[in-house]
């Protein structure tokens, strides 16, 4: 019988290809835009995930998100210091200033101080030169694909290609004189800016003259040191806001979730996609079962129960099911890999694979349950009219 209910599938290769079409959407649809959403929100705390070093961040508690700076007196760092349970603490300057390049044109970028003594939040991966390099007069360390893009030199032929940023190159930050020391790799931020890193002393000389200077304070804990203990101890001595990298990670997440129409345009997409993959599965799935009515009837007049045809229809949404859930997911993956340079934000986790492939046995769910009332219903008596 499994054999029969397959050669009636494929036997209408249209509809057969209409309704692996209409999955393949589905799945296509389910598996890219959530791939696309959970990208973005990733790229929205990268930064702190690129530290990776300290166990918690200390800011101002008015502090919504990793971008949102609100700076603090230098001499919070030493209360910190003096809290019990701290290893050490250490200065993080993050702002955004305004490079002059080359061709007189300005670009924002987010700068980033480490402290001059121990360079502890320096960038994950160098690619050229050396992180202690940043120790010379006036270095700075540019990120690859800010050195490649947006800080690369004007094209040394009209209409040819921009010259990548390299090592010994210069560029002003705020009328300051800044030297490419080295080029490291670092995770792309939200909002793509080319990223600077440099001193802690030299990026307050390149930020706008303020009071208040200190962006956030990078806290070491003690061998053995609880980590929600100690942040709790931090906010109470400091009356700062402490954060474990989680916490902090997900304190941004948060806010882009709640203060941004992000969620919204994404979840339209994989909602319209479900959607359109069940109506044209469901519609279609169904005008085979009515063209194949008279086979059911045969069948059944031939003494094959209702839980015969419930298996066999079962049978060929699974099957359709499947080929269709995996031409999307394979089509989601090679359009990622196709990404993979490009400044799109991407990721699959293996909860979206689960997602996407909960949406498809829905949408099969549904185009069977069509199908199985109406064989269900369907009297024998039908083979022999007309």
């Amino acid at each position: 019988m499994n054999y029969i209910a397959l050669k009636m599938l494929m036997g209408d290769r249209g509809k057969y290809l209409g309704i692996v079409m209409g999955l393949t959407f589905a799945s296509l649809i389910m598996t890219q835009q959530p791939a696309i959403f959970v990208g973005l929100m990733m790229r929205s705390y990268s930064f702190v995930t690129d530290v990776g070093l300290p166990d918690v961040w200390v800011m101002d508690s008015k502090v919504q998100f990793v971008d949102d700076i609100k700076p603090l007196q230098d001499t919070k760092l030493f209360r910190v210091r003096g809290v019990s349970g701290v290893d050490w603490a250490m200065p993080l300057y993050k702002g955004l200033i305004k490079a002059r390049l080359a061709d007189g044109t300005f670009q924002t970028c987010n700068v980033i101080g480490l402290d001059d003594a121990t360079l502890i939040g320096g960038p994950p991966v160098m690619l050229e030169g050396r992180l202690e390099d940043l120790r010379r007069a006036d270095s700075v360390i540019v990120d690859i694909d800010g050195a490649r893009d947006k800080l690369a030199k004007p094209p040394k032929e009209p209409g040819g290609k921009p010259v990548p940023l390299k090592v010994g190159d210069t560029l002003e930050l705020n009328d300051r004189r800044a030297v490419v020391v080295g080029i490291a790799k670092t995770t792309r931020t939200f909002q793509s800016q080319p990223v600077v890193y440099t001193t802690y002393s030299r990026a307050t000389l390149y930020a706008p003259r303020e009071r208040k200077l200190l962006s956030f304070v990078l806290v070491k804990a003690k061998p053995g040191q609880d980590i929600h203990a100690l942040t709790r101890r931090i906010r109470e001595t400091t009356g700062l806001a402490a954060y474990t990298q989680t916490e902090f990670e997900e304190l941004t997440v948060n806010y882009f979730l709640k203060n941004t129409g992000i969620p919204i345009n994404f979840g339209m997409s994989v909602t319209l996609g479900f959607i359109v993959g069940a109506a044209i599965a469901g519609q279609t799935f169904y005008n085979f079962t009515l063209e194949n009515i008279r086979q059911f009837g045969v069948l059944k007049a031939m003494g094959a129960g209702n839980g015969t045809l419930l298996g066999m229809i079962l049978l060929q949404a699974t099957l359709v099911g499947a080929i269709g859930y995996g031409l999307g997911v394979g089509l989601t993956s090679l359009f990622g890999w196709s990404m993979r340079n490009t400044i799109l934000a991407f990721k699959l986790p293996w909860q979206l694979l689960v997602f996407s492939g909960l949406g498809v046995t829905l949408i099969c769910v549904f185009a069977a349950l069509l199908s199985i009332r109406k064989v269900i219903k369907l009297e024998p008596a039908i083979v022999f009219k007309g």
